[in-house]
């Protein structure tokens, strides 16, 4: 019976791709009477609102979903972070990177440089002792990388089935001191004792390096499911330039919170209709393995295919 969990950001209103990936991961966990959490992930606590945290929660809690125990936020677990940071460290696991966004991206598209995945080229992987104090002396703060060294990891998806990844150098530690999502996470989901990962399917590319740093952390590997995305009519993620998007924006269009459950249920494929309906009402029709697999596109405030 694998323990699941929702994890948002507080740092906008849930809109319904988000609200849709909450109701999957509830129902992964309840279909299994599992134990499902809820965790905040408030790394960044300049962009991180408590009101906003207040908002999800309310919002989850109004179209049905409910999970057990205390919410954990992860601005109160920095000690967790910053130990396993110490330990990559003393273990060499690790070294200073300069690298601006925009410089890894530049070396992306150069004539020589890496290819379009976004993979990290090394570029302050091998620097002496010298050159890096020389740019630490320019006052450029410097984030803090894992060296993966090329590995390749392969794990499962219930929905993706066999991934394989080729994970590279990636940050653990950004340059404002602030821990990573990709260790974060790692070192929660074991702390919670999570053991299935249900999440939109725009993080499968990075799962990889999720799955590679817990075996360095002796931490238990969780399972994943990697869902699909709600897109606009132009095939973008969803955001507010798509109308109304939100749980308060349905509602001001007259829809009750069942409805938008309802809506959410209807798009996969667990009622025919977009009817009033609760989360438990939708158990005994839910199976992981028949979830439409491509992104439900909203095409309108009020109409959806």
């Amino acid at each position: 019976m694998p323990t699941g969990r929702f994890a948002p950001s507080p740092t906008g209103p849930l809109h319904l791709g988000s609200l849709r990936t909450a109701l999957l991961a509830w129902l992964f966990a309840r279909s299994a009477h599992s134990t499902f959490l809820v965790r905040i992930e408030d790394l960044d606590l300049a962009a991180a609102r408590p009101e906003i945290e207040a908002l999800q929660l309310h919002d989850l809690a109004s179209i049905g979903l409910d999970w057990d125990g205390e919410v954990v936020r992860q601005s109160d677990r920095q000690h967790h972070y910053a130990s396993a940071i110490a330990g990559l460290i003393a273990d060499d696991r690790t070294y200073p990177c300069f690298c601006s966004r925009r410089e890894v991206r530049e070396a992306a598209s150069a004539p020589h440089g890496i290819d379009s995945s976004g993979l990290y080229p090394g570029t302050c992987r091998d620097l002496s002792s010298s050159e890096r104090t020389r740019r630490a002396e320019t006052g450029r703060p410097a984030a803090l990388r894992l060296r993966a060294d090329g590995a390749e990891v392969t794990f499962t998806d219930r929905l993706h089935g066999q991934v394989t990844s080729v994970v590279d150098d990636f940050v653990v530690r950004r340059n404002d001191g602030t821990p990573a999502y990709n260790l974060a996470v790692v070192i929660d989901d074991a702390a919670q004792e999570v053991e299935e990962v249900v999440r939109g399917d725009d993080l499968l590319p990075t799962t990889g390096r999720q799955v590679l740093l817990a075996g360095m952390l002796g931490l238990r590997s969780v399972t994943y499911a990697h869902v699909p995305l709600v897109v606009g009519a132009d095939g973008l993620r969803l955001a507010k330039r798509h109308g109304a998007v939100t749980l308060d924006d349905r509602v001001a269009l007259g829809d009750s919170p069942e409805v938008v459950c309802g809506l959410l249920a209807a798009s996969l494929d667990l009622i025919d209709d977009a009817v009033p309906v609760r989360p438990p009402d939708l158990l005994a029709r839910f199976d992981p393995g028949q979830l439409p697999l491509a992104p439900w596109v909203i095409s309108s405030p009020d109409r959806s295919h």
